[in-house]
């Protein structure tokens, strides 16, 4: 078969869904052409679209290698680069494809993510370049029947729920719309309903106000609608949520830097957060006074929010962090990470180490009304009744007399398939649980028409 006629065969076969044929079709293309650019790229973006980052990774790099002057292998290389936290090595993968390619909107919009913590005036030139006339993009529908049409809200900046795990492109034509850079007077695609996927309410306020602006001229049904996920800022929560019967939240403020410093008022040990930030990002336990110069030091932001300290620790000294997702109106245990530090992470976690542990988290995710009891539950349901989301999630622990001790409530969580390994086995019915209902709760929200 020529190699024009075996790329042709590969595409196909992606554009359809049948994955694991159009893999191997594209590897028969690379046997006859080791160095041909588009199938490289595409097989990447098919190993990408399967969850196979590393592989991804492999497809782009060689790509690279062969085809330095190629600027959207570039691109993809930098995306997964920057997705693994290799910000450095991503930023000049985006600015030598800048150098070849100017106006590649891809790349500008790769470099405005990398350098927004670190120089935030040249990401919003970046966000500018890169998202003003392309804050639409439609997504390959690669299904063999109708689609269910979705129109997906998110942030330029982020601060959005994770779909791609459940919004399956055999099943969703999805259309994402960047809201902060979304022209207004623009009509909107065509749609059955709207999943509004900003979530982050402390981070994302500009793009949440674009996106209630936006509903304005869609009657189909909404997914978190946005003036709801507004209200679910650290601050609102804490107060809002702390009142509940069983639930003990964190009094939290949002205070500006300079006005820390004199405040007597301080109670250590404090929480000091940038607000937007996740997995630990510019998050750190201040024990005394005397440490607060450095840790604002460290921080570098002038708005951040204080919060008061949770002891999560168990008799055993370990600290333990829950999370429970709640899909149209149902509550799904995700997992449960135990660690020696305060700053509790699933990817951190003791788990991997211990064979009790994994155990307990097991009991947690085969019987989460007996593992956390009568009283948390009564609170869990009552906390995801007031946040009136359709999707979202909440990380907490137990306190000794058995109330929620609140860590985090939104509609930003995120749900890690787990590696693997055997040993995480029993992880993976609860995990697919919840990537279903999520699913579940498209089509049934989703009218029957107009589909594509």
């Amino acid at each position: 078969m020529e190699v024009a006629e075996a790329l042709a065969r590969a595409r196909s076969l992606a554009a359809v869904g049948d994955d694991p044929a159009a893999q191997r079709a594209f590897l028969e293309v690379l046997s006859q052409d080791p160095s041909n650019l588009a199938a490289l790229v595409e097989l990447g973006n098919l190993a990408l679209a399967g969850g196979y980052r590393s592989a991804a990774r492999t497809a782009y790099a060689q790509a690279v290698a062969l085809h330095p002057d190629e600027p959207i292998a570039r691109v993809n290389l930098a995306n997964v680069m920057r997705v693994a936290g290799e910000c450095e090595g991503a930023a000049t993968h985006y600015r030598t494809a800048l150098a070849l390619a100017p106006g590649l909107h891809e790349a500008h919009q790769g470099l405005a993510w990398v350098l927004q913590d670190t120089d935030p005036q040249g990401a919003e030139a970046h966000f500018h370049a890169g998202f003003t006339g392309h804050a639409l993009r439609t997504q390959p529908y690669r299904g063999t029947g109708d689609a269910v049409s979705v129109l997906l809200l998110v942030a330029a900046r982020g601060g959005n729920l994770p779909t791609q795990l459940w919004l399956d492109d055999r099943r969703f034509a999805v259309t994402a719309i960047y809201t902060d850079y979304f022209d207004a007077d623009q009509p909107l695609p065509l749609h059955a309903l709207v999943l509004n996927a900003i979530g982050d309410a402390d981070f994302c306020a500009p793009a949440l106000a674009r996106a209630e602006d936006l509903l304005r001229h869609t009657a189909a049904p909404v997914i978190n609608r946005p003036e709801r996920v507004r209200v679910t800022g650290r601050v609102q929560n804490a107060r809002r949520l702390g009142a509940i019967p069983g639930v003990i939240a964190p009094r939290t403020e949002a205070r500006r830097a300079d006005e820390l410093h004199g405040d007597a008022s301080l109670r250590f040990p404090v929480l000091l957060r940038r607000p937007g930030f996740h997995t630990g990002l510019h998050f750190l336990k201040v024990e005394a006074r005397e440490a607060l110069p450095a840790a604002l030091a460290e921080l570098g932001a002038q708005e951040l929010l204080a919060i008061e300290y949770l002891d999560a620790r168990g008799a055993d000294g370990m600290a333990r962090k829950y999370r429970v997702m709640c899909i149209d109106g149902v509550l799904y245990p995700l997992h449960l990470a135990i660690s020696k530090d305060w700053k509790i992470h699933y990817f951190s976690a003791a788990n991997a180490e211990s064979v009790a542990y994994r155990e307990e988290e097991q009991r947690f995710l085969e019987h989460m009304p007996q593992a956390l009891g009568a009283r948390a539950m009564r609170a869990l349901h009552e906390i995801f009744a007031t946040l009136g989301l359709d999707y979202a999630g909440i990380d907490f622990a137990l306190a000794a007399d058995g109330s929620v001790l609140l860590f985090e409530a939104n509609a930003t969580m995120v749900v890690f398939p787990p590696p693997p390994d055997p040993i995480w086995d029993y992880r993976r019915p609860a995990i697919d649980a919840v990537l279903k209902a999520a699913a579940r709760l498209v089509l049934r929200r989703a009218p029957s028409m107009p589909r594509r």
